[in-house]
């Protein structure tokens, strides 16, 4: 019996909550192009409309990369990229493949597919190629996904940047509802049902939750009652679970398994990845969505192929290509993921026991290679001897009087006044390819003198600070 058979509905909103439909509304055929609302009288032109700013991440890796052109030491701790190179059998597959100049299909190549689908497999996951949909990076295809769920959505405090800044750019509200105490990348199941009734009673619907395993700023991975609470939650509500699981493969202790949403509830739980992260490939741009197998997924998926078909076409054919290969997982790579994991581990780690060391609240990092260590038992210090009251400002004075970029609690959806401060590890693995490469081979990697060096600059300007 499949899982469309056994599984509870989930109900799919087909417009943005602030305009629904009647109740015999239907779509418009994907051919028929959309109404267009003529605008009031008086509208604003576009340069009477709210900027959409750079994402923070993206925004402090550029203002970092200015700051070494212009000479300047920075130390680039603010942008969560896996600094390692790209492995040679991928550049011979992107290579081989790069004569493809075709678009293909909206939801990808069925190589890719039926890979993407083995490696969800092979991690327990029921999957086909039919299930699956790629897209140019996981980070369109949650967008696309936020759009086609058509309502508010409910994302953990703290989170991801791009989460509410895309919901909001699409038009429906985010919701911020704390983690867990000690975890990450979940709602706390007994807040995120407060947030879904008093939404309800404002006259509005979350009708989707987002969750990252393992996450991102904390590093660390939501336990299993966590995560099964919140499904529970998400079934009472008919909410659509995005599980966001880019991490996935970079849990520090191989011993720790990752508890996914699907396994609670599959009818209702979208899965996302991509390469960016696992394998160092976040300039290839790809990613793939796993749909539920149920009425509703099968409905979503038609949605998010439709959306895709109007934003971005198909993904790139070369890199499907060899995405397609990386997904399959032979031996190479996967012996890459396993070295960058320990790597990422080490240095992690490491740069956690600094801030420690120090005197800061650090939650010990589980995974990928962020550290989110909270400045709040110096408060009346950065008060009293710099002037620093708030998160962002602490940030600003990192950066300019030290050259060390980190984001702040609030680009994640904390208020002003935490102090807490997203650390990521990535780009210190060393400037070049053959450092990179040591980085991966070395057994001890923060004996690596350029990381050696990163390590005591973060002493330095920490014992500076505390001055």
């Amino acid at each position: 019996m499949s899982v469309a058979d056994t599984a509870m509905p989930v109900t799919l909103p087909t417009a943005p909550l602030t305009a629904p439909p009647p109740p015999t509304a239907k779509l418009p055929p994907a051919a028929q192009p959309p109404a267009v609302a003529r605008p009031p009288a008086g509208a604003p032109s576009v340069t009477q409309l709210p900027p959409v700013p750079v994402s923070a991440t993206l925004a402090a890796n550029e203002t970092l990369a200015r700051k070494r052109r212009d000479g300047e030491t920075v130390l680039p701790l603010a942008f969560g990229e896996a600094g390692l190179p790209t492995h040679p059998v991928l550049r011979d597959a992107l290579a081989a493949a790069s004569g493809g100049n075709a678009y293909g299909p909206v939801a990808g190549l069925p190589e890719l597919r039926e890979a993407a689908a083995g490696y969800w497999t092979r991690r327990g996951v029921p999957a086909s190629a039919a299930s699956m949909v790629a897209g140019p990076g996981s980070k369109a295809l949650l967008f696309g996904l936020l759009l086609a769920a058509g309502s508010d959505v409910a994302v953990p405090r703290p989170s991801w940047v791009s989460y509410a800044a895309q919901a909001s750019m699409i038009g429906v509200r985010p919701h911020f509802v704390p983690a867990p105490p000690g975890e990450g990348g979940v709602c706390d199941a007994a807040a995120l049902d407060r947030a879904v009734r008093a939404a309800m009673a404002a006259g509005r619907r979350i009708g989707a939750v987002v969750v990252t395993l393992p996450d991102n700023p904390t590093g660390r991975l939501a336990s299993p009652a966590s995560v099964r609470a919140l499904c529970a939650v998400a079934r009472e509500h008919d909410l659509i679970i995005i599980s966001d699981e880019i991490y996935r493969d970079l849990v520090h202790d191989p011993g720790l398994e990752v508890t996914s949403p699907v396994e609670a509830a599959p009818e209702r739980t979208v899965l996302t990845t991509a390469l960016s992260k696992s394998l160092a490939l976040g300039g290839w741009r790809i990613g793939v969505a796993r749909m539920p197998d149920s009425a509703a997924g099968r409905a979503l998926r038609d949605r998010l192929v439709g959306i895709g078909s109007e934003i971005w076409s198909a993904p790139a054919l070369p890199i499907q290509q060899a995405a397609a290969l990386a997904f399959r997982e032979p031996a190479p790579l996967a012996e890459r993921v396993s070295r960058s994991r320990q790597l990422h581990a080490a240095v992690a780690a490491a740069v956690a026991g600094r801030f420690a060391a120090a005197g800061l609240t650090v939650p010990a990092p589980q995974a990928a290679f962020y550290v989110y260590p909270d400045f709040a038992p110096w408060r009346e210090h950065l008060r009293s001897s710099r002037g620093l009251a708030t998160g962002p400002e602490l940030a600003g004075h990192l950066l300019q009087r030290y050259g060390m970029g980190v984001l702040p609690a609030s680009a994640f959806g904390e208020g002003e006044h935490v102090l807490r401060m997203r650390v990521a590890t990535g780009l210190l693995y060393g400037e070049t390819a053959e450092q990179q490469e040591a980085a991966l081979e070395s057994a001890d990697p923060v004996a690596l003198p350029w990381i050696a060096a990163a390590l005591s600059r973060i002493d330095a300007i920490l014992a500076d600070l505390a001055r």
